[in-house]
């Protein structure tokens, strides 16, 4: 499993309130380029955002899939993109004494031939992958106006 932190400046609920907005889902996951449709009730277990991965035209048209959820503390999912396989991603909202909130997002391919490659590959992939994602998650949680 990959793990990368970040430390935002802002309440859990903000960051969960990114979390929860499906259609923000292509603003801070790195990868994903189109949100064509997102489940009425996002985020609840079982509820997918359908979407777009890679840039056009070469894009696969897949989902992902909420597989656990605890309103602002966790939000697990299964994030598609086949035929490459698919990776369980679980992100952890700890509030910290300041006022922010720690993220811990951890990744582990789960299907798929990507599954299939050595771990410190599969690390050297997500790891810059899943930081800049929570770099542009802190971005909106900060600036967005709730």
């Amino acid at each position: 499993m990959i793990v990368v932190n970040k430390r935002i400046p802002v309440q859990p609920e903000k960051v969960f309130a990114v979390l929860a907005d499906g259609w923000n889902y292509a603003g801070w996951v790195v990868g994903a380029s189109h949100i064509r449709r997102v489940d009425s009730h996002w985020p609840q277990v079982g509820s997918r955002i359908h979407h777009s991965v890679g840039p056009w035209p070469f894009n696969v048209q897949d989902v992902s899939c909420v597989l656990a959820v605890e309103e602002n503390k966790l939000l697990e999912l299964e994030a598609r993109m086949w035929p490459m396989g698919s990776a369980k991603i679980t992100l952890t909202l700890t509030p910290d004494t300041e006022g922010g909130t720690e993220v811990q997002m951890a990744e582990k391919l789960a299907r798929g031939p990507l599954s299939l490659l050595p771990e410190p590959v599969q690390a050297a992939m997500l790891a810059p992958r899943n930081t800049e994602s929570l770099k542009r998650l802190a971005d909106i949680a900060v600036h967005r106006d709730l």
